[in-house]
């Protein structure tokens, strides 16, 4: 389990570039970061941290000879790829403050960041990217000068990335390197997060040094890893999780970054690599369920029955054996010596086709987790340990643990933080990484916490007489009724989706007498169920064909039958195509953009509730596939 790693200052007065400094001296020869070369998907290249700090220093060079200056903005728009995280290294030793930008943004959405961080200088991967960001050159309202491109062959007119690193490697002088990272101050600012959001533009977050090592250190407290431990880092580092699991904590743990830059591919690195941890939004754990389900259900089909029995009184020991944990009891012996067995002979090997054999930490946060889901992992003796926490928060607020966790619930507070529930339900948090305001264009930031230092984060939740946090959903989410019942969204979405064939949903109903649903199918379930009756549609007609239709109206029908009057679905429309971060139904972070989605979708939902009553022959009668 993890020792504690020299550390080369004060707590409170930790940079990360001492942490750097401080890995390359104790852990030179140890893996940083790794990622797959060229177009080869078997092969890795490595950089140690001795190595790692070498290449900052002869970037942070190249930068400074670019013009960057201590203190300044500078914006990516890249994949997870070294050139992003080295790059963020180099510019946090400069002083300067490197800015991710998510891929997906929308030109809009770069000239409001541009536009607010007043940056003059953006590093960005390709031609898909200089498309949205030249025109911004031009912009007598951005500061823009300089673009660097990383593909080479795309830069044209416009700096190219291994000619910086060649300047850097000319000009490098260790002893001016050394002079400006040790210039830098626990409360200089680390990065800033524009928080991607669910409607309006995104809101500058500042996180300084100190508040990041702070909320590393106390994280590092509750969790229980292995030393140098390894993280597959593909979420956008645009966003929070992945800045403090993919840069920062790596950097303090000294541990090994695994870069993914094709989301879809991180099954598949999981099966390569076998991580010790793993790190995924409801919505990738969910996949993951759906991908294990498809090759156990392919691998165990003309089992005899007493191998597949077996299978099951191994997955029914390790959900007891999560059940005692849950409680802080100490299973019985007899429980315990069951259990080693049954992951022995059982549930390791079949959880080794998804590469999750040696997983002692899962986790996940962003979203509300699907009650399905947790148990289907609890089956195998995995606990997704679910945190939650803001950008606001510089990440992790609240966080189960191994030795203390409550399924369902999203932990306890860490230390240095304190909770309270306001009147009306809302989550207020206070603590040493709490920011103070969001960043005004003008560098200013005006304190949005009231004046006892609470800050409200917009969620809804409860806390237990144990200490746990237990979401609600999001205070501006809320479904009020035109009858005046508060509805909450995600419980009744999760409980549609609970069966395999959904794998989204919203629900509406505001100002509505009652509820109807958006569902989308699972495409990897739907192909499997489908070709399991001799269905042979295409994929994206699958939400029209009689037999998949009649089933979803089976899984509206139980769903409602776990729901209160007021949660009840009475109409819905099945749709055939996938939302995501492109199409812009969900955030980067796959969270619900439930304004674009009742915008997109706005004639359809008006004419579930506009349908004649004469037409109705119960819930399933609205299903469809068209959009």
């Amino acid at each position: 389990m993890t020792t504690i790693l020299r550390l080369p200052a004060e707590r409170g007065q930790l940079t990360l570039p001492a942490l750097l400094l401080r890995n390359a001296e104790d852990h030179g020869d140890r893996p940083a970061l790794s990622w797959r070369a060229g177009g080869d998907a078997t092969q890795w290249t490595t950089l140690t941290w001795q190595e790692v700090r070498r290449r900052t220093a002869v970037l942070a060079t190249g930068y400074s000879a670019l013009g960057v200056e201590r203190g300044e903005q500078v914006l990516m728009m890249m994949g997870n790829r070294p050139e992003h995280w080295l790059s963020d290294l180099a510019l946090t030793h400069l002083g300067a403050v490197p800015v991710s930008v998510y891929g997906t943004a929308a030109p809009e959405q770069i000239a409001h960041i541009a536009r607010h961080s007043r940056a003059r200088f953006a590093i960005v991967e390709g031609s898909r990217e200089l498309e949205r960001w030249e025109p911004l050159l031009a912009e007598d309202t951005v500061r823009l000068e300089k673009l660097v491109v990383v593909e080479a062959a795309e830069a044209g007119p416009h700096r190219a990335y291994g000619s910086l690193m060649a300047t850097g490697a000319r000009l490098h002088r260790p002893d001016v390197f050394e002079k400006a990272w040790r210039e830098s101050r626990a409360d200089d600012l680390l990065t800033v997060v524009y928080t991607s959001g669910t409607t309006g533009d995104p809101k500058a977050v500042p996180i300084t040094h100190r508040s990041v090592v702070l909320n590393a250190l106390a994280l590092d407290r509750v969790v229980e890893l292995p030393d140098h431990v390894e993280h597959i880092c593909y979420l956008p580092f645009a966003h929070i999780a992945e800045r403090m699991l993919g840069i920062y904590l790596p950097v303090l743990r000294a541990s090994h970054v695994h870069l993914c830059s094709d989301p879809a591919a991180v099954a598949a690195t999981a099966r390569a690599l076998h991580p010790a941890q793993f790190f995924g939004v409801p919505r990738v754990w969910e996949k993951l369920a759906a991908s294990l389900t498809a090759s156990l259900t392919a691998g165990l089909a003309g089992l005899p029955r007493n191998r597949l029995a077996a299978v099951d009184a191994a997955r029914a020991t390790a959900r007891e054996h999560v059940a005692f944990r849950e409680r802080g009891e100490q299973p019985p012996a007899a429980l315990e010596a069951a259990y080693q067995q049954a992951r022995t002979a059982v549930l390791d090997p079949l959880l080794a086709l998804a590469g999750f054999d040696r997983l002692v930490w899962a986790a996940s946060a962003s979203a509300p987790m699907p009650p399905d889901v947790v148990r289907f992992w609890a089956g195998f003796g995995i606990v997704i340990m679910d945190a939650w926490g803001l950008t606001e928060t510089v990440g992790v607020c609240t966080c189960n643990s191994p030795s203390a966790f409550r399924i369902g619930s999203v932990g306890r507070p860490l230390d240095g933080l304190e909770l309270k529930i306001a009147e009306d339900g809302e989550i207020l948090v206070r603590g040493q990484t709490v920011f103070t305001g969001y960043l005004n264009a003008d560098g200013t930031s005006d304190d949005v916490r009231d004046q006892d230092g609470w800050f409200a984060t917009g969620d809804i939740g409860r806390i237990d007489e144990d200490g746990y946090l237990w979401l609600t959903d999001r205070k501006k989410e809320m479904i009020i009724t035109s009858t005046g019942k508060n509805v909450a969204p995600s419980p009744v979405e999760n409980t549609l989706k609970e069966h395999p064939l959904i794998g989204q949903a919203l629900v509406h109903g505001d100002g509505r007498s009652y509820l109807v649903a958006l569902l989308v199918l699972d495409p990897e379930q739907a192909a499997a169920w489908a070709a399991a009756r001799g269905i042979a549609a295409d994929p994206s007609a699958l939400a029209g064909h009689p037999a998949v239709r009649e089933e979803a109206a089976r899984a509206v029908e139980a769903a409602n039958a776990r729901l209160n009057s007021t949660e009840q679905i009475k109409r819905y429309r099945l749709l055939p195509e996938e939302w995501g971060p492109e199409t812009g139904e969900l955030t980067p972070s796959l969270k619900l953009r439930r304004r674009v989605i009742r915008e997109k979708y706005g004639e359809l939902i008006d004419a579930l509730y506009a349908q004649d009553a004469a037409d109705r022959t119960g819930p399933g009668s609205a299903v469809s596939g068209d959009s």
